[in-house]
C-alpha cells in the first residue's frame, strides 16, 4: 500500500508540473491572440500602444536567464555594438531555439554589421517561429527593397496590413511602393 501511495504521489506531481509549465504558455498565445485581435479594430492611435504590448509578449521567454540574455543583446544594439549583441543573441538563441525573438534580435544585428544573408535567415526563421511577427515582416521586406525587388516588399507589406491595419508606418510604405510601381505589371 506504501508503495502504491508512493507511485502515485510521483503521478500526481508530475501532473503537477507538466500543467504548471503548460499553463503560462497557453495564457500567452491567449493574450497575444486578443492584442492581435484589438489591434486589427484598433484606431491608428491606440495602434503604437498595441504594437508595444504586443513585442513585449513576443520578448517573454519563460525563463529569467534567457530574458537575460535578450535584455543583454538589446542593449548592446542600443550602445551601437551590434558585433556584442550578435553573441548574445547566438547564445540566446542557442539554448533557446524555438525563441523566435532571439532570431530576430539578432537579424538585427547582423544587418546593422552588413551581414544580410545571415540577417534573412535569422527573419525567415523568426517568421517560421512566428508567422505574425510584423517586425520580422517589415525587416524582409525591407531586404526586399535592397534587393531592387519592390514588387515583393509590397506584397509583404499587404500580408503586415491584414495583421496590422491601422499602422502609419504599414500605411506610408504601402502608399510609396504603390505610388512607385504605379504603371508597372505587378
Amino acid at each position: 500500500m506504501n508503495r502504491l501511495t508512493h507511485h502515485f504521489k510521483c503521478i500526481v506531481t508530475a501532473l503537477g508540473v507538466a500543467v504548471g509549465f503548460s499553463l503560462p504558455l497557453a495564457a500567452q498565445e491567449a493574450t497575444l491572440d486578443e492584442l492581435y485581435q484589438l489591434l486589427l479594430e484598433a484606431d491608428e492611435g491606440d495602434t503604437h500602444r498595441l504594437e508595444e504590448r504586443i513585442a513585449a509578449e513576443w520578448d517573454k521567454s519563460g525563463s529569467p536567464a534567457m530574458d537575460l540574455l535578450l535584455r543583454r543583446g538589446q542593449e548592446a544594439m542600443e550602445a551601437g555594438q551590434p558585433d556584442i549583441a550578435v553573441d548574445h543573441f547566438s547564445a540566446l538563441v542557442d539554448h533557446a531555439p524555438d525563441f523566435a525573438s532571439g532570431y530576430y534580435g539578432r537579424a538585427s544585428a547582423y544587418y546593422a554589421l552588413g551581414l544580410i544573408g545571415p540577417a534573412m535567415e535569422d527573419l525567415r526563421t523568426t517568421l517560421h517561429l512566428n508567422p505574425r511577427h510584423f517586425d520580422a515582416m517589415r525587416g524582409v521586406a525591407a531586404l526586399m527593397e535592397e534587393g531592387e525587388r519592390p514588387e515583393d516588399a509590397l506584397r509583404l507589406y499587404r500580408m503586415i496590413a491584414e495583421i496590422n491595419p491601422h499602422s502609419p508606418e504599414v500605411q506610408a510604405e504601402l502608399a510609396r511602393l504603390e505610388l512607385q510601381l504605379e504603371g508597372q505589371t505587378l
